[in-house]
């Protein structure tokens, strides 16, 4: 297994987390909170989605799923169109409701189709390549995948888990 193999492997396991967490539910079970604070599993999918379309997109050149096919007029969010939910507060959180799973999968699966698209040919030397010189020491292009990668993972199983508490009440 060549990196960029071992690449698609870890998004495509991001994916099916993401569909398991959202199988089924009704948009009630989406949108609940298990208190005032916590995030929603459609915030989390929604999250974890616009984060990897926004730094994938950003180091291959090419522009936002959420824009170039128009989810973020689907989604219909009261957010600037580049919002990612990083330090969304909770009022932000619960405005992200959906009327089914499909949605939210729809939209993950649009960027995990362009995201696999990019890194399926990536080459070693490709990931070497310093993308972010704003961090010591700087960021290459192997490390932002890896980053994305851990917080899809860490979101989807957030997700996972709020689904076996609300499955379980």
């Amino acid at each position: 297994m060549n990196s960029a193999e071992l690449l698609v492997d870890a998004f495509d396991r991001v994916r099916e987390v993401v569909h398991e967490a959202v199988a089924d539910l009704t948009p009630g079970q989406l949108a609940e909170r298990l208190d005032d604070d916590a995030n929603s599993i459609a915030w989390l999918i929604w999250h974890l989605a616009r984060v990897q379309d926004d730094h994938v997109a950003d180091v291959a050149g090419l522009e936002q799923v959420w824009t170039a096919q128009d989810w973020h007029k689907r989604f219909e969010l009261p957010f600037p169109v580049r919002a990612i939910g990083y330090g969304q507060d909770t009022k932000a959180v619960a405005a992200v409701r959906v009327d089914s799973a499909d949605l939210l999968t729809g939209y993950y699966d649009a960027v995990h189709e362009q995201t696999v698209g990019y890194v399926r040919d990536l080459t070693p030397a490709d990931l070497d390549r310093v993308v972010d010189e704003a961090w010591t020491p700087a960021v290459t292009l192997g490390v932002r995948l890896v980053s994305v990668i851990g917080d899809d993972l860490q979101h989807a199983g957030q997700a996972a888990f709020i689904r076996g508490i609300l499955l379980r009440r």
